[in-house]
């Protein structure tokens, strides 16, 4: 293929990426003085051949339409004008298999405002999480919920009763909350397991928590293929499973391996050492060492998985993570005054063990990694991983699911 310039199309000076004059399109002049039209002197939009485009657009290059290009895609500028001869395109030559190499653009189009649309949209409908907790009773499941969202979200915040049993069997026992900070909401629901773990007898004690899983997966499923669907499916999935260990400083019990291995395929568990602070540091370590290598020995996955990397970053910001796992924290929600600064802690004769400090346990970076680093993954890994997972073995067992009416979407009471 031979590089022409098309006659109409002249090559111009490299514009700024976007020149600070540049405002936003205002409805009776969508297209604002920028780029090739700036300094024209016209009032009016620019012409076809003065808007801007890549180089190496489609309707010069011909190349196919898997073409990885930014711009000059399939619904991009570049193919609804280039489409008509090239205009507004300078030639680019091919790669070693036809697609057009990273294109420099001649002007500000907008396309990084694309990340403000979905902030606005994200703030006006807020977003859905779901968090199991999992573990027997005594291991300050619900204290370190409270800490971690800074609210009483747990179960037991929300009416539970000081002289209530512990059950005889497990219950699944849910609460839900609305949070709002700086401006974003979030619907926070606590799937709390009261029961786990507290019997003479346990076995196939997370059977329950397994069915209550899957069921939310079945609701979401039902919402999908009901012939008329909601705008916005309700998400009950259980996004993350804290699943915390006694702090022995000797080894796994046999029901922690087996439920971590009989569900670490249907969820994303997040396994972490409650009351790290009735251990020395050195029984902490160890204790860590000989948990991973348990786990490791037992086949048993948990969050982040290896095969979930999707690039070198992912890898080495997750290894990192994989390699402190499982997490010693501890929780509380009561503040106490140390060096002048009010924190939170728990008090004991010697001193304040102060939850926020990286030195005196990794509560920290479990909030950093749950909250601020890789919530947004969480939830992404249950629809793509675990939900698509159920949802293949359900539609092929099944020879796939009918349509139903919305009236026939029966709600879980659990």
């Amino acid at each position: 293929m031979s590089d022409i310039v098309p006659p109409e199309v002249r090559p111009k000076p490299v514009v700024p990426a976007k020149p600070p004059h540049v405002g936003a399109p205002s409805p009776s002049n969508p297209f604002p003085p920028q780029g090739l039209g700036a300094g024209t002197g016209g009032s009016g939009p620019p012409p076809p051949s003065a808007i801007p485009v890549m180089i190496g657009s489609h309707g010069v290059s011909h190349a196919p339409s898997h073409t990885h290009s930014h711009v000059g895609a399939n619904h991009g500028v570049g193919n609804s004008v280039s489409g008509h001869g090239g205009v507004g395109a300078l030639p680019q030559s091919a790669g070693p298999q036809g697609s057009a190499g990273g294109g420099t653009l001649l002007g500000y189009i907008g396309i990084d405002t694309i990340i403000e649309q979905m902030r606005k949209k994200t703030m006006k409908t807020g977003f859905d999480f779901n968090i199991m907790v999992v573990g027997h009773s005594g291991l300050g499941k619900s204290t370190l919920l409270n800490t971690l969202f800074k609210s009483q979200v747990s179960r037991r915040s929300a009416g539970w009763a000081r002289d209530e049993k512990i059950p005889k069997t497990v219950e699944i026992k849910a609460v839900s909350h609305f949070i709002e900070e700086g401006g974003v909401k979030m619907k926070l629901t606590v799937v709390d397991t009261p029961g786990f773990g507290d019997q003479i007898n346990n076995d196939n004690c997370w059977e329950p928590i397994g069915k209550y899983i899957n069921e939310q997966y079945e609701k979401f499923l039902k919402e999908e293929v009901n012939i008329t669907r909601k705008k916005r499916i309700p998400d009950t999935r259980v996004h993350c499973c804290l699943y915390f260990i006694s702090p022995t400083g000797h080894s796994l019990r046999q029901l922690d391996l087996e439920f971590m291995k009989h569900l670490s395929h249907s969820v994303n568990i997040i396994p972490i050492i409650a009351k790290a602070d009735t251990m020395t540091i050195e029984e902490r370590l160890d204790f860590k060492q000989r948990v991973r290598k348990e786990l490791e020995m037992g086949g048993v996955e948990y969050y982040p998985q290896k095969e979930f990397d999707e690039d070198m970053e992912d890898k080495s910001d997750n290894d990192k993570i994989r390699e402190a796992m499982p997490l010693a924290v501890v929780g509380s929600d009561k503040e106490y005054q140390v060096n002048g600064k009010r924190v939170l802690g728990r008090k004991t004769a010697w001193g304040v063990v102060e939850v926020e400090n990286p030195n005196h346990c990794e509560f920290a970076q479990l909030r950093d990694f749950l909250i601020r680093s890789h919530l947004q993954d969480l939830k992404e890994v249950t629809h793509n991983i675990h939900y698509e997972t159920y949802r293949a073995k359900r539609l092929h067992g099944n020879g796939g699911l009918h349509p139903v009416a919305a009236n026939d979407t029966q709600e879980s009471n659990l």
